[in-house]
């Protein structure tokens, strides 16, 4: 897929958040880091909402509305460095001048970082500041039933309190992804509810891909065209090594085993749901519209996932990754296997881990 040459569109120097995190320096590898934020991706697809403390997931639930925050909810003071795809320092503004050539926007976060959500609200004001009302800001942190009432609640037609009473937003809404709404709601730019609804996903799961076929036409206006596509040979691959990963570091636990093709089947799920939103919301706005999507890291690293999903539905799209990595040091440049295949690597520092008990 083409983007535009790196080297004409980065732009050197040596800039990074100077604000800190206040949790201690982090001791986990790399790929501990990288396997940890893929655990949410594998539990939810297999219909659990959170693990209890011994490891084993929970029932299957859905996320609590969040509490309606005060207005000023303040960013996190966290740190975050940026890279470009070589593991020079860049500046943002480098990132804002590449996204210019592009259609499509991928941000690879690792839910819960607070570096990372930082940058991900520096990053969309310097966009609107940038490229204005061309912007999208789309989201994996909400299902596609629920726009309607994202709409609303942009419009100013209902308030903050039903809105997170009827959206079902993360639990960590408040503190990790309302920054950004409140931004897009203050500029007018709309947010796209891009993700497949939880109880489909789950569906497919338990069932496999063709259980959808049962659903009734309401049902299926808030997932893409069935067959919907399922995931490429690289993608398994990434996924096979994943799931053998986390049994080796769950002691062979059960629900790593498990996860089978239906589960990768309900990931790839999620990603062409998210793929054919984006496509959509591209194909009902101006040319020269940039959509930011924010989604997990698994889904676009390396370009599988929604990425391969949107060349189906729109193929040709010009689009940029950037991958957000929580490491030890921050201030030390990303190896290449840090670096993977990303346009941009956003380095933050991660939180210490919690040690397991004996």
């Amino acid at each position: 897929m083409a983007v535009p040459s790196r080297g004409a569109m980065l732009e050197v120097g040596a800039v990074s958040s100077r604000r800190t995190v206040s949790e201690g320096r982090a001791t986990a590898a790399f790929r501990a880091t990288r396997k940890l934020l893929a655990l949410p991706v594998v539990a939810v697809a297999a219909g659990c909402g959170a693990a209890t403390g011994n490891g084993a997931p929970a029932p299957p639930v859905s996320p609590s509305p969040a509490v309606a925050p005060e207005a000023g909810e303040p960013i996190h003071e966290a740190a975050w460095t940026l890279y470009d795809h070589e593991g020079r320092n860049a500046a943002l503004e480098a990132l804002v001048e590449a996204a210019a050539s592009v259609d499509v926007l991928f941000v690879g976060e690792r839910h819960g970082d607070p570096g990372g959500h930082r940058f991900q609200a520096e990053l969309l004001q310097a966009l609107l500041d940038h490229h204005g009302q061309r912007v999208i800001l789309s989201l994996e942190m909400f299902e596609r039933d629920v726009q309607p009432v994202v709409d609303e609640y942009l419009a100013g037609l209902i308030t903050e309190d039903h809105f997170l009473g009827a959206a079902r937003p993360w639990p960590s809404y408040r503190r990790d992804y309302r920054p950004m709404v409140e931004m897009a709601r203050e500029r007018e730019i709309p947010v796209v509810a891009a993700n497949a609804p939880r109880r489909y996903v789950n569906r497919v799961s338990r069932l496999g891909p063709s259980a959808l076929s049962d659903l009734p036409s309401s049902a299926l206006e808030h997932l893409p065209p069935l067959p919907y596509p399922g995931p490429s040979d690289a993608y398994r691959a990434e996924w096979n090594a994943l799931m053998a990963e986390m049994a080796g570091a769950h002691g062979g636990h059960p629900s790593a085993r498990a996860m089978g093709d239906a589960a990768l089947q309900a990931q790839a799920l999620w990603d062409a749901s998210m793929a054919h939103s984006i496509a959509g919301a591209l194909a009902g706005a101006s040319q020269g519209s940039l959509v930011l999507h924010v989604t997990g890291g698994f889904h676009v690293d390396n370009g599988t996932g929604t990425p391969e999903a949107l060349e189906h539905y729109r193929p040709g799209t010009q689009r940029l990754i950037v991958m957000i990595r929580p490491v030890q040091d921050p201030e030390t440049p990303p190896s290449a296997d840090l670096r993977g295949g990303a346009d941009f690597v956003v380095l933050t520092e991660a939180p210490a881990p919690t040690p397991r008990p004996q």
